[in-house]
């Protein structure tokens, strides 16, 4: 399924969103926790009731380490709430983000995710509610995640080995890393959700995104590779920066589905 993010139109409100994906020919959404609770969180549960569009997921949970400010319990008590509405819109997954390293030593920073991890699973079991740890190209990772590579996030799945943690496999983060295209069969197993993003330049602490198809990043290819390599899971188009802000969304919006619809109708849904 091609989900639209919520970030991407990031000028419209919540009831925009929904109406203009909807009318796009969309099937899902990315919810963004900033929107949702603008609009009211009970109400915009109910509002996306209403709504054919499925939520594909949940963005955000995390920072775990304190490189937002918040202690390590004040962000594993939010995560908790974020579980509680992933599982009332039924979302696809949460998105999680490890926090940065945050002058911690590695082993401290990995001793803290691993904590709040501990401390959420047996709800987000209980919540039937997946959570999907993102990892980031170093060159944009500082303020996010101490996770910078798809190797050690594996290692972190392997560790718990619960089918309620996953991955984000994001392709402006990815795309053109090389030992991840290889090792697709080895990644889409743990791989909850897709996040399709494209770029002209190196991912730097911006983030400036650029329309899909613009940038370097092959993604017709990396979508065929996924579906080798069996991947049945959504697409969820993530996109920010400058250029987008100066786009027109309605015509993004169009271009995009026109694209990419197609493209991932191709997946086959088990």
């Amino acid at each position: 399924m091609l989900s639209m993010n919520e970030v991407t139109t990031y000028r419209w409100s919540f009831e925009q969103d929904i109406g203009r994906y909807e009318a796009a020919g969309y099937s899902g959404i990315g919810v963004w926790r900033r929107k949702l609770a603008d609009y009211g969180e009970q109400r915009g549960i109910d509002r996306l009731a209403e709504s054919p569009l499925q939520v594909t997921n949940l963005l955000w949970a995390g920072g775990f380490t304190g490189s937002d400010g918040r202690s390590l319990q004040e962000s594993i008590d939010d995560a908790a709430h974020a579980v509680r509405l992933a599982a009332a819109m039924e979302a696809g997954c949460l998105v999680v983000y490890s926090g940065g390293r945050n002058h911690h030593i590695a082993r401290h920073a990995d001793r803290l995710l691993t904590t709040a991890l501990e401390s959420l699973l047996d709800l987000a079991e209980a919540a039937d509610v997946v959570l999907a740890i993102e990892p980031m190209h170093p060159g944009c990772a500082a303020e996010w995640t101490f996770l910078t590579d798809m190797e050690s996030t594996l290692r972190l799945l392997e560790r718990f080995n619960t089918p309620q943690l996953k991955l984000v496999l994001d392709t402006y983060h990815f795309g053109l890393d090389p030992v991840v295209r290889q090792n697709l069969a080895e990644i889409v197993p743990h791989t909850a959700l897709v996040h399709l993003g494209d770029r002209r330049d190196l991912p730097s602490m911006d983030h400036q995104r650029c329309p899909l198809g613009c940038g370097v990043v092959p993604l017709e290819q990396i979508v065929h590779e996924l579906q080798l390599a069996g991947y049945e899971g959504d697409f969820d188009v993530e996109l920010f920066g400058q250029d987008i802000e100066l786009c027109d969304y309605g015509q993004l919006l169009e271009e995009t589905h026109r694209q990419f619809a197609p493209m991932v109708s191709l997946v086959p849904h088990g």
